[in-house]
């Protein structure tokens, strides 16, 4: 009987091992190849702009005029990821409206802002790290990271500190390649520069909407060219300085020589004075292009302040912890050279002590101070020394 039961628990156990088998097996095979209509769960993206009881999440409250025709591609160029808009609520009454615009990387960011800031009226109050202009009816536009926020409301003193502070606040901060700023922007020369002028532009759509001079379709876009232009003015008139960055000096040099051929034909096709004095310069992978009513010496001045290797000079005295350094290492030598002196130093005094003691000695017993006649001393002459025996010959013997 217990040879009976014992089978039938062990028949159970093998027949559901074998269902727990086929049925993890079912279970990798529809997680491996899920049935059609299947859900997935997707976790939402943190929102760009904060929602409270100033920013509702309406948009038929949020009444964001039309951009310019060109303002889609323009933010297809600069690489748009996704919007949000917010009603700015003043009470129950719709106060005004926010939009921000997040993108890829910072390069693209600065490309929109300087769209979009056409225009404005340059903020120096701003908040940390965030850039930011006010057009004369009341818009403003901010680029924080890879953020641009539009924003357009009735509110006034506190209430829009507030809100404005939320917005930065709340905004995506993003760090490594993608959160630093473009190279090109820093690389005009700060003398003569209309700061609020400058415009940087990463496809033709950019280029035009921001005024540039040059025909864009030979600019070499699918090089990934980066345009910026900006507008200096001195004693000799005012003129645009554009530069052009390639990522290798073989494109810079073909694309120069294809905007040199471009502005000759314009030149010849609609005099000089279209363009003003044009100048034009390659610096490895940076073409630079003057235009306007310079001097040729005004010109040639302003290109050669361009320089593509920033320097920096410090005028800060060495950090405290290099002095240190440097202060252990010279006292670390010091010492040893002081102890191996000491220690010539005393060797000496104790041989000519010893030395001297010992002669004294010597003279007292009546003995040479310098020599020792009983001290052995070994012949290396050559000549063999005559053996003496070790015992009296025979003839000393019988003589005693």
């Amino acid at each position: 009987m217990k040879h009976s039961v014992l089978g039938w628990v062990v028949s159970a156990g093998l027949l559901a091992g074998c269902g727990l088998g086929c049925d993890a097996g079912a279970l990798a095979q529809a997680i491996a190849s899920p049935a059609a209509g299947a859900t997935t769960l997707v976790e939402p993206p943190t929102p760009l702009l904060p929602t409270n009881d100033r920013l509702v999440a309406n948009d038929n409250a949020a009444a964001v005029p039309a951009g310019k025709p060109e303002l889609a591609q323009v933010l297809v160029e600069d690489g748009l990821k996704r919007t949000e808009t917010r009603a700015v609520m003043n009470g129950t009454a719709a106060a005004g409206w926010v939009r921000a615009y997040q993108f890829v990387d910072a390069t693209g960011a600065f490309s929109a802002y300087t769209y979009f800031r056409a225009g404005g009226r340059p903020v120096h109050n701003a908040p940390a790290g965030v850039s930011e202009v006010e057009f004369p009816g009341g818009e403003m536009v901010l680029l924080s990271g890879v953020t641009v926020v539009r924003a357009d409301w009735k509110l006034r003193g506190d209430a829009s500190n507030t809100a404005l502070a939320a917005i930065v606040q709340g905004l995506p901060k993003v760090g490594g390649r993608r959160g630093l700023a473009p190279l090109l922007p820093t690389l005009f020369p700060k003398p003569g520069l209309e700061a609020d002028s400058l415009r940087y532009a990463l496809g033709p759509a950019t280029y035009r909407a921001e005024g540039g001079i040059l025909p864009a379709d030979i600019l070499g876009w699918d090089k990934s060219a980066e345009v910026g232009t900006a507008t200096y003015t001195g004693r000799g008139g005012k003129g645009t300085l554009t530069l052009l960055l390639y990522p290798t000096p073989e494109i810079a040099g073909n694309r120069g020589r294809a905007i040199e051929q471009a502005v000759n034909e314009q030149i010849r096709q609609q005099g000089p004075e279209s363009l003003g004095t044009v100048k034009l310069k390659r610096l490895g992978p940076l073409v630079e292009m003057t235009s306007g009513s310079w001097t040729p010496e005004q010109a040639l001045a302003l290109l050669a302040s361009v320089h593509l290797n920033q320097e920096i000079t410090f005028d800060k005295p060495v950090p405290p912890e290099f002095h240190a350094e440097i202060r252990k290492t010279y006292t670390l030598l010091q010492s040893i050279a002081l102890f191996v002196g000491l220690g010539i130093l005393a060797a000496l005094v104790l041989g000519i002590f010893l030395g001297g003691l010992r002669a004294g000695i010597r003279v007292l017993q009546g003995k040479p101070a310098a020599s020792e006649p009983e001290f052995l001393t070994i012949d290396l002459r050559g000549r063999p020394a005559p053996l003496q025996p070790s015992h009296p010959p025979q003839a000393e013997i019988e003589r005693r």
